[in-house]
């Protein structure tokens, strides 16, 4: 499998001169396992995988012991699997002895969503998340065109070589390492098998669910909605599981990361704002898989796939980009009562605002701007500064600034060097 230098290995490298502890949590086959080895060869750091159903049952005999004798940094993969034996032995080892860079912990379920094992480590853990990989990544370039929109000035980039099939292609692709080279048949058995083994293992082994049958057709169910609200009454109804499972079993697809929520905007605008969240499945190819659409089939001008599908290939590489910043961002949406809606809101630490919108359209015109614009007014009424640009992402291939702070790009300049 190809390497590709991951965005975030600097930032991880940099928090192991001051941190005790790392968590790196993330979807299966992002690419963890290689990015932890990579870090801890450098440093001549030891890796161990909770995979290993030897290993770690010698581990959990007598884990203070068999910890302290390695050399750090250490690498513990899929350390959820380990329980809070592994964890509560890593915390009294940290705390008897505060040297930095100790433990780089790998998982492959949310760390935060697992009170026990995150209040164990309060204090001592930093927590990353690697995405599948982005297209910056895959291009090997390091793109400023985010930090662009929050200074009010976006790259007049040259006009775009990407066409409408070629976003659809990489759409339907999606970033796992290990699909990025793949298509067709190969393809739809990579993420077949992917999506059994994250039911089975990450899943069924770490709660008592007993329907475990029943999260895959929740998670295609939910592809189908992508970029949208959630009704879990609907799913209930449609899938026919009482309405607290579903809930139950959509809460583990995101503890898994295949599915991930887009809060709606805080701030209200006007009456009747919408307040729930929109969810994205955390892959579009994955989401694709579900659906058994390809790029043939999303072309079709009537298909009804493609915006939803889009809108998550924007959103998800913007968040991919975002996760290896050194600077904080929130990520929400904007939808309210008269069906105004912004895709994507991005609030830095200094609350300063963009609005992203996405449209599949190679022809933008000024009518496609009129929500952004009209965002723009409201919150320039109510926080005068705070908008600093709105962006609409097309599959066109021109650059267009126009209006005040509003700008057209190709989607391709998320990944423009």
């Amino acid at each position: 499998m190809e390497l590709f230098n991951r965005h975030i290995q600097p930032l991880i490298e940099e928090t192991l001169t001051w941190a005790r502890v790392i968590m790196l949590h993330g979807a299966r086959q992002s690419g963890k396992t290689t990015l932890a080895r990579m870090i801890a060869e450098a440093d001549n750091g030891t890796y161990l995988s909770m995979d290993n159903e030897e290993l770690r049952e010698v581990v959990l005999d007598d884990p203070l012991t068999f910890l302290s004798n390695q050399r750090f940094p250490l690498v513990i993969d899929e350390a959820q699997r380990g329980g809070d034996r592994l964890v509560f032995a890593v915390k009294q080892l940290v705390d008897e002895e505060r040297t930095p860079g100790r433990f780089l912990l790998t998982g492959s379920t949310n760390f935060l969503t697992v009170p026990r094992i995150s209040e164990s480590l309060a204090g001592r853990v930093q927590i990353f998340r690697l995405w599948p990989l982005s297209e910056a990544e895959l291009a090997g370039v390091r793109p400023d065109e985010i930090d662009l929109w929050f200074e009010g000035t976006p790259r007049p980039a040259p006009i775009s070589d990407f066409n409408r099939a070629s976003y659809l292609e990489r759409t339907c692709r999606g970033g796992y390492p290990e699909v990025v080279n793949l298509d067709g048949s190969p393809r739809r058995r990579w993420f077949q098998g992917y999506v059994e083994t994250v039911i089975q293992r990450d899943i069924a082994e770490l709660t008592d669910i007993r329907k475990a049958s029943a999260i895959a057709p929740l998670l295609k169910w939910t592809a189908g909605l992508t970029s949208s609200t959630v009704n879990f009454s609907d799913a209930s109804r449609q899938l026919g599981i009482s309405r607290p499972a579903i809930t139950n079993y959509f809460e583990w697809l995101q503890t898994v990361f295949l599915v991930h929520e887009l809060p709606a905007w805080s701030r209200s605008l006007t009456a009747g704002t919408a307040r729930r969240p929109k969810f994205h499945i955390t892959d579009s190819g994955l989401a694709a898989s579900q659906l058994g659409v390809d790029a043939e089939a999303l072309a079709s001008p009537t298909a009804p796939a493609t915006g939803p599908l889009l809108e998550t290939f924007v959103v998800n590489e913007i968040a991919r980009q975002l996760s290896a910043s050194t600077r904080a961002y929130t990520l929400s949406h904007y939808r309210d009562h008269k069906n105004r809606e912004i895709d994507l809101i991005l609030k830095a630490d200094n609350d300063d605002v963009v609005a992203v919108e996405v449209k599949a359209t190679r022809s933008p015109t000024s009518k496609h701007l009129a929500h952004l614009q009209w965002f723009r007014d409201k919150l320039d009424a109510v926080s005068p500064g705070a908008f600093r640009a709105g962006i609409l992402l097309h599959t066109g291939p021109h650059t267009l600034s126009l209006d005040d702070r509003l700008h057209m790009r190709p989607i391709s300049s998320l990944w423009t060097a």
